[in-house]
């Protein structure tokens, strides 16, 4: 059975580095992202394709396997995960209480919101900036519902450059 790790945070704000770094450090464990389930047109709700495919059969000691989505509505090649010592889980709600029966350790991390959207508009370009907008205002009203901040093993602050 892998152990799972959960890095969680809002968008922008450091998880895929650090999720780099610590599955390095881990001696190269897979890294399973969030991003492949989700989506602009599903931000939140897409958990249960997550824990069906992913979670569930890592935690059996079977592979992980799913055909990642592509935010731009383009299909990807399909992934195959193996039950490794550990997996890493990186991702906006990687923490949700859905996951956490499967989940070892939670991280969170932060920072501020305007570094958050310029690293966002970096990453999707500046004519997604409405989109971020929503998007961090929808991920805003989930993690003031869930509490996922206070439920974390460990915060971190992303805007420190601890892991780069």
């Amino acid at each position: 059975m892998a152990k799972i790790i959960a890095i969680d945070g809002p968008g922008g704000a450091g998880k895929s580095s650090l999720a780099g770094h610590l599955a390095a450090a881990l001696d190269d464990a897979p890294i399973l992202h969030t991003d492949d389930f989700a989506g602009w047109e599903n931000p939140i709700d897409w958990w249960p394709e997550l824990l069906e495919r992913a979670l569930q059969p890592l935690a059996a000691g079977r592979p992980a396997r799913f055909t990642p989505a592509d935010w731009d509505g383009a299909r990807k090649d399909a992934v195959t995960i193996e039950p490794t010592e550990f997996v890493v889980l990186e991702g906006v709600s990687a923490s949700r209480k859905e996951f956490r029966p499967y989940l070892t350790y939670a991280i969170w991390v932060d920072a501020p919101a305007d570094l958050r959207l310029e690293r966002g508009l970096a990453r999707g370009g500046r004519d997604t900036r409405t989109r971020w907008e929503q998007w961090m205002a929808d991920e805003d009203a989930f993690f003031a519902r869930e509490r996922l901040r206070e439920k974390a093993d460990l915060v971190l602050p992303g805007d420190q450059d601890l892991w780069n």
